[in-house]
């Protein structure tokens, strides 16, 4: 089998997520980094490479660069897509870029700096007809997998309430954000309208629609800012209105002192409810109105196919993170190999796409709006 070339843009030497996303894009060996920009600084970005095992010829000064170069290249010695692992404002240029110039994208998220730059990234997908992915990892989880088709087959009976909780703690204190890498996340400039909205938020407001397939219509939200001369915010409260009527409740912080990653969810039907915990992420919990309470595990008894098709090892071993991280490339890879063959893309692909990145700009313009507002409900406008 041919592996798929990637090149990067980011990611370079001290940056956690390039390294996680190099590492999950390796795992199941169909994808191989040939080249990148691995910083806006030339001298890191060649050392960077150079660590890699890149050769000196495939280690780019810029994005603009790289993608012009790659393009010249014969087809089966360029790159076939990039990955994206920058801060917020520089995700639309190097992927409106790459689009343009016949390469797939695989992208961080939130996906865009604006609204109207998710806009034109929709408009530009479905233009060239390139595959692009966007990086919400827990939907890669098969407990989330398993939760989400025990929705969709109405185990749970109609959809009633929802309860997501997304709270971190590690911008609680000045002195170690000042030293963080992701001291850009304060910044307008750089991360957009949202703080923590965007880093942790999107990732709570898209695992709700994943699970129940069910549409955010409207959203009610408190943001704060807690921090010293913090302008974004870095907590938040809302309240949901689902599209079938359910009701939601939202709660995201990166200053809950002392919690590291309680990403959890809750979802209850008429039937039965289903639990999930990032940090227990191997358990799903089913409670019912008329039988006992039930523990799913990945390939273990009651699970559902498109669950275990999600899961990698034996029942009773770990998966985590990066086997999540893992099998959003995989099936990103599978699908870009399916439309390099001539293969349109596919009407379910198994991957967040640039129309999750859509609703990810939505949700985080509704809340903005909503919070400067005394807390009013917005419409996620479609």
């Amino acid at each position: 089998m041919k592996k798929l070339k990637m090149g990067m843009v980011g990611g370079g030497i001290g940056a956690f997520i390039g390294d996680v996303h190099r590492k999950a894009a390796a795992f199941d060996g169909k994808i191989e980094l040939v080249c990148g920009v691995f910083s806006s600084n030339p001298e890191k970005s060649r050392k960077s490479a150079e660590q890699l095992g890149l050769p000196p010829d495939r280690s780019y000064e810029s994005f603009e660069k790289m993608i012009e170069k790659e393009s010249m290249l014969p087809k089966g010695e360029r790159m076939d897509f990039i990955s994206i692992v920058t801060p917020n404002h520089l995700h639309f240029p190097p992927a409106k870029m790459a689009l343009e110039k016949g390469f797939h994208v695989m992208c961080d998220k939130p996906m865009t700096l604006t609204l109207e730059e998710a806009y034109d990234l929709v408009k530009l997908v479905k233009k060239t007809g390139k595959v692009f992915g966007l990086t919400h990892t827990y939907t890669g989880y098969p407990m989330v997998r398993q939760a989400k088709e025990m929705v969709k087959r109405g185990d749970l009976g109609e959809i009633r309430k929802v309860v997501v909780n997304y709270l971190q703690g590690w911008m609680s204190t000045q002195e170690y954000i000042d030293a963080n890498e992701s001291a850009w996340r304060s910044d307008p400039k750089k991360s957009g309208i949202g703080g923590s909205l965007g880093d942790v938020g999107t990732h709570a407001a898209n695992m709700v629609e994943e699970i129940t397939g069910l549409r955010i219509s409207e959203i009610a939200a408190d943001l704060t800012g807690f921090g010293k001369n913090r302008i974004l915010d870095d907590d938040g409260n809302l309240l949901l209105r689902l599209e079938n009527g359910a009701k939601g409740v939202m709660s995201y912080s990166q200053v809950a002192t002392g919690d590291e990653n309680a990403f959890s969810i809750r979802v209850y039907g008429t039937k039965g409810s289903v639990e999930w915990h990032q940090e227990r992420p191997t358990e799903l919990i089913a409670k019912w109105v008329d039988a006992p309470k039930q523990t799913f595990t990945p390939g273990g008894n009651g699970t559902y196919a498109e669950s275990t098709a999600f899961t990698r090892v034996p029942p009773g071993h770990p998966e985590g993170y990066f086997e999540a991280f893992a099998t959003l490339y995989n099936n990103f890879a599978k699908e870009v190999m399916s439309v390099e063959a001539g293969n349109p893309i596919s009407k379910e692909v198994e991957f967040p796409t640039v129309e999750d990145g859509l609703r990810g700009m939505q949700f985080i313009y509704a809340a903005v709006a909503s919070s400067e507002n005394n807390a009013s409900w917005v419409s996620l406008k479609e």
